[in-house]
């Protein structure tokens, strides 16, 4: 609530110029990093430095389906653990843009500004004023946040995600349920969100007749599932291609800690990458705790389940880049930030300081074509 002599916050102008000017910088950072790092040599095309990694696997499914490109020697094995949101809205995009990366830019570019305003409406909302703007910062400024420029499907995921979860707060169920079927359509992490809508509506005690629209977000799940049975006869062939294409299978913590660790101590740049999934997960255990103390159940729920399979897949991967899509902490450090006690005002410059450097490492890095999550 503003007083009489503050003017009325303008939320989503405070997001989106964030929002724009952090994609500026990732563009100067793009041109001018690249010539720094190349030592004389001949520097990739722009598009060229995004093609890596889950943009290139997102952009075959695109194309050529999940049977993978026809010319490849065989099938990649690990294409059906990617949902099919993220590479419909590709090849929908592609229609215009003539270039695969382009168009995954674009829809990163799109689909960001969207979640930016909506996370900045849901700290305003839950308070305290000023929250919005710090909150979308805190988020930005992630050392993965790089993913949120490339063609991955993190961002078009909190487009729909953030503002589902805005609706829910605000009982519109309906509005609710639906957005959440569409993150579902995006990501595995919209069975979490589906979870955590459910634990949400019964704790705010809402009217029973609305409980039906809790279904709609598991449904693009089950399609999902039932597509690959018809292909494969298999129901859970996304986990299985998790599996076979990365390794990942369940195993005790301690296991996966151990396995992770190992690694973290060697050298070059995978193991750099594996201590940072140490210090990501030492954060999601972290923000788990939090939210349980604070009773924050829903959120809890949402952030625990993907803490939990995180860290009991048979070694830490993309925990930091998971991290992304936990608006809790972001709202957390929004909260904790806001001005109140001298302290308070000192965390988000602080965090900036910590993380920021972090932020534009691993940015070149990507560009590079080196793995960071």
């Amino acid at each position: 609530m503003t007083t009489p002599l503050e003017p009325p916050r303008d939320t989503a102008m405070e997001a989106l110029t964030l929002w724009l000017s952090s994609r500026l910088g990732i563009v100067v950072l793009a041109v001018v990093g690249a010539g720094a790092m190349s030592g004389g040599d001949t520097v990739a095309p722009f598009l060229e430095r995004w093609k890596h990694w889950d943009t290139q696997l997102l952009i075959t499914i695109a194309e050529h389906g999940y049977g993978g490109d026809p010319a490849a020697a065989e099938p990649d094995k690990g294409l059906p653990a990617f949902f099919p949101g993220m590479p419909l809205t590709l090849r929908a995009v592609h229609t215009f843009v003539g270039d695969w990366t382009l168009a995954g830019l674009l829809i990163s570019f799109v689909a960001g500004a969207v979640a930016m305003v909506a996370l900045a409406r849901l700290a305003e909302f839950e308070g305290p004023p000023g929250a919005g703007w710090r909150a979308v910062l805190a988020l930005l400024l992630w050392p993965m946040s790089v993913f949120l420029f490339t063609g991955y499907s993190e961002a078009l995921f909190l487009a729909f995600a953030i503002p589902a979860w805005l609706a829910a707060r605000q009982g519109r169920w309906s509005l609710a349920a639906g957005l959440a079927a569409g993150a579902s359509c995006m990501r595995i992490t919209g069975l979490f969100l589906a979870l955590a809508l459910i634990v949400e509506f019964f704790t705010r005690r809402q009217a029973v007749r609305q409980a039906a629209w809790l279904v709609l977000p598991f449904v693009p799940l089950v399609l999902y599932s039932a597509y690959h049975y018809s292909l494969s006869g298999d129901w859970l062939a996304w986990k299985h291609a998790q599996e076979a294409g990365w390794g990942r299978h369940l195993v005790w913590p301690w296991e996966s800690l151990i396995t992770t660790w190992n690694s973290a101590m060697g050298e070059g740049r995978f193991a750099w990458a594996f201590r940072l999934e140490i210090a990501g997960a030492v954060v999601g255990i972290g923000l788990v705790l939090v939210l349980l103390y604070l009773r924050r159940w829903s959120e809890f729920v949402y952030v625990g389940l993907q803490v939990g399979a995180l860290i009991c897949s048979a070694y830490y991967l993309s925990i930091p880049r998971s991290a992304l899509l936990w608006w809790p902490l972001f709202l957390l450090i929004a909260r904790t930030g806001t001005p109140g006690a001298r302290w308070r005002q000192w965390v988000i410059l602080v965090y900036a300081l910590v993380v920021g450097p972090l932020m534009v490492l691993n940015t070149l890095t990507f560009m590079d074509g080196a793995w960071v999550g």
